[in-house]
């Protein structure tokens, strides 16, 4: 029979589903990392020994030797997506990656709208191009994994397009913007392939973005994320599938992180020990990460709203950075009923343990 493992983050994002991917894909070398939301705005860390990779534009088993699969709800970029497979390469990871015929390929002109636009600034942007992407997927000008696959002449004239829709006028700029573009596209051997491909595994782990409390349907607008981040997209790959046996991994810090604007409960600085390993630290689109104590109340919300979309599943939470508190995390004012609690106390996956 066919399994599912779906890791989902509660928060803001940054509770550590990059390291509960990893410990799945420890557990189960034949599987396939599914991303299901999201792209390369990602920044999920995995440390195996004394590699260490942030994975964006590859699925969080690559380092450990897992094939990736983007699906049609995910973003793509060339350019990133090449630079990261020349330090996966590096590293021995696993540099296989299957991609939705229709997830959605961000522009050198979408990234450009996100760092120059006030309001996307305003709102929050990680300075990648995801958001523009998804509202420009609203008009006309579309472009997807396809049509990298098209005949040259058609994708440049689609490019083009894309370019005349953010009002790019001289064509000397659009050439220069493009040439590394273009290069990139040349340089990858591309694996477009539906849902056929995912088929052919019995076990699949899917790994979220972001988190629960930036859904663009639950979150608190306008400082919301342009996916689901809800286990939404999965449970309908899973349906499709005919995946019935399926497994909730919910994932959250000991205490509250927000990277970017926003309402944020119980927002307070914190000295964070034993950080050097922080991937979400200081950049200038997200500006500082925020801290606070953990909102119960929040968890609660985000488990509810998840369960909306979740077939019948064994649920599992998992609590990272357990060093950071003196206080212990009260599993037991939570509204879900588990079947099993695990904690990390650092940023290896290997130091996974389960406490309840």
């Amino acid at each position: 029979m066919k399994k599912a493992q779906i890791v989902i983050g509660l928060g803001f994002g940054d509770e550590g589903k990059g390291i509960t991917t990893d410990f799945l894909a420890s557990q189960n070398p034949e599987a396939v990392v599914i991303r299901f939301s999201g792209g390369q705005q990602a920044a999920h860390t995995v440390m195996i020994d004394e590699r260490k990779h942030v994975h964006s534009s590859f699925a969080s088993g690559a380092l450990r030797g897992l094939p990736s699969y983007f699906t049609e709800h995910c973003t793509i970029h060339p350019v990133f997506l090449l630079n990261e497979r020349e330090e996966l390469k590096a590293k021995n990871g696993n540099v296989e990656l299957h991609i939705h015929p229709l997830a959605k390929v961000t522009t050198p002109f979408d990234v450009w709208q996100n760092r120059n636009n006030a309001r996307n600034l305003e709102h929050g942007t990680c300075g990648k191009g995801i958001g523009a992407t998804m509202k420009r997927h609203e008009s006309p000008y579309k472009l997807f994994a396809a049509d990298l696959m098209a005949p040259r002449e058609m994708l440049i004239e689609k490019l083009k397009g894309i370019a005349y829709y953010y009002g790019f006028g001289d064509e000397n700029v659009v050439s220069e913007l493009l040439q590394p573009f273009l290069e990139a596209i040349d340089r990858i051997d591309w694996k477009i392939n539906d849902y056929n491909y995912l088929a052919s595994f019995d076990h699949l782990i899917f790994e979220g973005s972001q988190g629960v409390l930036l859904d663009m349907d639950h979150g608190v607008f306008p400082n919301v994320t342009y996916a689901h981040t809800t286990s939404k997209n999965a449970c309908e790959i899973c349906k499709l599938l005919k995946i019935e046996d399926i497994e909730m991994y919910y994932v959250t810090r000991s205490y509250s992180t927000r990277h970017g604007n926003g309402w944020m409960s119980n927002e307070k600085a914190m000295y964070l020990k034993n950080n050097e390993e922080e991937t979400c630290t200081f950049n200038e689109y997200q500006k500082e990460l925020r801290t606070g104590d953990i909102d119960y109340k929040l968890l609660n919300y985000a488990l509810k709203v998840d369960g909306a979309y979740v077939f019948p599943a064994k649920k599992n939470l998992i609590i990272t950075c357990l060093d950071q508190i003196d206080v212990k995390f009260k599993v037991e004012i939570l509204d879900v009923e588990f079947d099993a609690v695990y904690g990390s106390y650092s940023p290896y996956s290997k130091d996974f343990k389960r406490i309840l």
